[in-house]
């Protein structure tokens, strides 16, 4: 990766630590439609190895495309078994439920296939299916009135911990080095490598510990939320140092 598209994409995760925006009544909504209560549900989101930018934007499936479209065939079972084990284990040993939602539009169908349809049934009957797509007020709306988030996404989690919200990521070869700030702000027993064998078996403890020590959990965001405030604090005063030398 390129320098500079490295510090801009480390950039936009930062800024997404801000993000504020709300739409508590269609979140409140979506939730009182399929059963979930506040703070009794935890979010969790799929991924494949390769964004389908070929699906989601009309692209070409030439031979780039071919060639991502066949890792992520290859990887889907591998990436997705442990988010099963561990929505399984929510499920029956905990009084929590779990949603299955898309942080981008390839997302939802991602999620039923190797998620929710593979799922047995008395696990399906506490798991909820975001079936559409929805907008970044809506998501971190509902993020906020959940119990914790985890799944293969980056920008969902980094909202999360904005918020007050504890959250597990879990990163492949093929993303970003975005990623790593979670060893950077202190959660980096949150952080799992899907391209370690050990990583992956101690997911489904990792979620369960957050699921069943909610004040643990939220001590520990408390901690990263701490950090994050004083690094923000010294970056907006650098921003503003720089502008008033700018200024003619």
């Amino acid at each position: 990766m390129k320098p500079e598209t490295c510090l801009t994409r480390r950039a936009f995760a930062g800024a997404s630590l801000a993000c504020d925006l709300r739409d508590d009544a269609s979140a409140e909504a979506f939730m009182k439609a399929n059963g979930l209560e506040e703070k009794k549900f935890l979010c969790c989101i799929p991924r494949l190895r390769n964004t389908p930018y070929w699906k989601i934007r009309n692209k070409p499936f030439d031979a780039e495309a071919r060639r991502k479209h066949a890792r992520n065939e290859a990887m889907k079972e591998h990436d997705h078994a442990p988010l099963r084990e561990a929505i399984c284990a929510v499920a029956r040993r905990t009084d929590l439920k779990v949603l299955v939602c898309p942080e981008d539009m390839s997302q939802m169908a991602v999620g039923k296939e190797m998620l929710v349809d593979k799922l047995p049934d008395d696990v399906c009957k506490r798991v909820v299916w975001r079936e559409s797509f929805w907008l970044t007020d809506a998501a971190l709306s509902t993020y906020v009135r959940s119990a914790g988030l985890f799944g293969l996404e980056m920008h969902s989690p980094i909202m999360c911990v904005g918020n007050g919200v504890p959250a597990i990521v879990c990163r492949f070869a093929e993303q970003t080095s975005k990623g790593f700030m979670w060893r950077d702000i202190g959660l980096g027993e949150w952080l799992f490598d899907f391209d370690r064998e050990e990583d992956l078996k101690r997911l489904t403890p990792a979620v369960l510990d957050m699921a069943t020590n909610p004040a643990a959990a939220q001590a520990r965001v408390a901690k990263a939320q701490a950090f994050l405030d004083v690094r923000q604090r010294e970056t907006m005063d650098e921003v503003r140092r720089d502008a008033s030398v700018r200024v003619p």
